[in-house]
């Protein structure tokens, strides 16, 4: 019987070792803040390039909780043009008022997320970018915005004839 816990111990431990190496490979850290030498607490950097529009760079900040449950939902982003932004880029992503969810990270084991929502407003030729958490904390819901300005882009030039808006909403 002990014999038996050790190796679904070690099992475990394993895997948990096995999760942290993963996320930490997978993760697009570009900056990890310690917010003090008595706290678990760090605010994390991360970028994430657009996938569709790979000419906007968004970097993400937050704070996140080793040893925890669940992470803090405050989260700050900040998006900027890197690269050409073409008419063809444009034409493929949605274009609903919700507009389309372009990344997601696990908060917590709570089914917390926090997401980045890109949405496109046509009338002034801008993509906005929301992150937000998913789950309310403290009596509101989390969020911040970065826009990016299609102005002097081949997309701002060719858009205003070309682009057919998506009147639907989804989520």
């Amino acid at each position: 019987m002990l014999k038996k816990i050790k190796i679904y111990g070690a099992i475990i431990i394993l895997l948990v070792i096995t999760y942290f190496i993963y996320s930490s490979l997978t993760n697009e850290e570009v900056g990890d803040v310690s917010l003090g030498f008595f706290t678990l607490k760090d605010i994390k950097l991360n970028t994430l390039v657009d996938p569709l529009v790979p000419g906007v760079t968004c970097h993400i900040a937050s704070v996140e909780a080793n040893l925890s449950l669940s992470d803090p939902s405050d989260s700050s982003i900040s998006c900027r043009q890197t690269g050409e932004i073409t008419n063809a880029m444009i034409a493929q992503i949605d274009k609903s008022k919700s507009g389309e969810v372009v990344f997601k990270k696990s908060k917590s084991i709570f089914l917390k997320t926090m997401k980045v929502r890109r949405i496109f407003d046509i009338e002034n030729q801008t993509l906005m970018y929301l992150s937000y958490s998913t789950t309310e904390t403290s009596g509101s819901f989390k969020h911040s915005l970065s826009t990016v300005p299609l102005w002097g882009t081949e997309a701002f030039n060719d858009s205003t004839t070309s682009i057919q808006v998506d009147t639907s909403s989804s989520n």
